[in-house]
């Protein structure tokens, strides 16, 4: 009797036992979204759908308040989750209960709800704020700069930090609306569909990467159009800039629409609701980004005079990087590179050289111990993330990629790519294998020794040219400005 009396207590815990198992209880979610370079970026747990993003900026003290409510599905049962932020929090709600929180490392609001929330549960998060958004450090730097008449909330591969909680990884994409009240005479600009004034509120319709949105806030004379398939047309230009650098970034900014539509032809319809640009105050920003629809500019880009190779860089950026972004920070050559192509393809539109003019002198005059070389474009690491492989050697990669599948197939491989993955994210795998499908060759040797490889590639018969002392291209002092700048950042 003893002994049955064992066997059947033994029995019923080995069952329940089982049964916990198959109902683990909720966990929280990961402190990051498991990206190689950057493993406390973006969290684990949930998914974002949709950023409400409403505040209040006053340029004269850099104090910004604001309210952002974030809606999200649980992709596990969540007991906690993090939020990438930095401004001090006041509340924060969780499916309209009081949720409790602390601070975790330098950039992580770690939120508590009241109830866990079920795999698959809608998550409705509403954090209010303050803060001074230039006195915030986080990965060893403040990525909000001040202006003389505002701010600008432009960077990469971080911002949102600064101005918004957020799930910061481009593997979340979201849509988003932005309100900001600003003072009198004072603009503020973001990505989207922009009203005119009084109302600074921004629509995006289409899914949209945390690090793309931007907040720009100063005083700013703003130009408007409509594209021939009815996109809205907004840039704006800072009204500290001289004469001589409005004259010339007006130049170049104005033909945004005629290069888009051309890049249109290349790879693909465009993929947004608007587009446009930016040009910041003198000495502020000293980089250009591809912000989501609308570009932002450091003035520098037109100290030389006009300069339409940044727009058509940044502007290829909406097809590579925005709308196909990268799953993994380590894939960032299909954006860099991609768009430092399409630099040389307007230059051979606009007979100011070819891109095999272009990947000659390129290749010539690079020393052999160039970090171009001794970095492999696929996995630059962090401190190469903006380097000149991930520019220069990404775009020779892709030249070199043209010449052996020829033109037809190289360019059905990049509208394929950007109809494919669509507001979406993908590798470098991914991509290679889309070429070798589209093209039916075996390209394994050339991605090796272009992508992969840390060192100078050495050229087949085939692509080999009779490089000496080429003479750089026309479109070489424009380019190369561009991509000094650009590497900058």
């Amino acid at each position: 009797m003893r002994r049955l009396l064992v066997a059947t207590l033994a029995t019923a815990l080995t069952l329940a036992g089982t049964g916990a198992a198959a109902q683990a209880a909720p966990a929280p979610g990961a402190p990051g979204i498991g990206d190689s370079y950057y493993p406390d970026y973006g969290n684990g747990g949930y998914d974002v759908s949709h950023y409400d993003i409403r505040l209040r900026y006053t340029p004269a003290t850099d104090k910004l308040t604001g309210t952002t409510t974030i809606l999200a599905t649980a992709t596990q049962d969540l007991s906690r989750f993090n939020l990438d932020f930095v401004l001090d929090t006041s509340s924060v709600l969780v499916n309209n209960r009081p949720a409790t929180f602390t601070r975790q490392g330098d950039h992580e609001l770690v939120v508590t709800p009241a109830r866990t929330v079920a795999k698959g549960g809608a998550l409705t998060i509403v954090v209010q704020y303050s803060g001074v958004p230039s006195s915030k450090v986080a990965a060893g730097y403040t990525a909000w700069v001040r202006t003389p008449d505002g701010a600008l909330a432009v960077g990469e591969p971080e911002i949102a930090w600064w101005w918004y909680p957020s799930n910061d990884h481009p593997s979340d994409k979201a849509t988003f609306d932005v309100s900001v009240s600003v003072p009198d005479g004072v603009e503020a600009i973001s990505n989207g569909v922009q009203p005119r004034p009084p109302v600074r509120e921004t629509l995006g319709y289409t899914p949209q990467a945390t690090y793309l949105t931007f907040l720009t806030v100063g005083q700013y004379d703003i130009t408007t159009d409509t594209t021939t398939d009815g996109s809205q047309v907004y840039n704006a230009y800072s009204q500290l800039l001289s004469p001589d650098f409005r004259d010339a970034a007006q130049a170049s900014v104005e033909r945004t629409a005629e290069i888009t539509d051309w890049e249109s032809t290349v790879f693909g319809p465009f993929p947004f609701e608007a587009r446009g640009g930016v040009v910041a105050p003198p000495d502020t920003l000293g980089f250009a980004l591809e912000n989501q629809t609308r570009p932002n500019y450091s003035a520098g880009f037109f100290r030389r005079g006009s300069n339409t190779y940044v727009i058509a860089h940044e502007n290829a950026h909406q097809w590579f990087g925005d709308s196909v972004s990268v799953r993994n920070w380590e894939n960032i050559w299909l954006n860099e590179g991609f768009a430092s192509y399409a630099e040389w393809l307007w230059s051979e539109k606009n007979d100011e050289g070819t891109a095999q003019e272009i990947f000659d002198y390129l290749y010539a005059t690079y020393p052999d111990d160039a970090a171009v070389w001794t970095t492999a474009p696929a996995d630059p690491g962090v401190a190469e993330l903006f380097g000149d492989a991930v520019y220069d050697r990404g775009a020779m990669t892709l030249h070199q990629l043209r010449l052996a599948v020829g033109d037809d197939d190289f360019f059905e491989i990049l509208r394929t790519w950007t109809a494919t993955h669509k507001y979406g994210n993908a590798t470098t795998g991914e991509f290679t294998a889309l070429a070798e499908k589209i093209s039916g060759k075996d390209l394994d040797a050339l991605f090796q020794a272009w992508l992969y490889t840390p060192s100078k590639p050495v050229l087949t018969s085939a692509a080999a040219r009779s490089l000496g002392a080429p003479a750089a291209p026309k479109s070489w002092a424009a380019i190369s400005e561009t991509h000094r700048l650009l590497n900058e950042h």
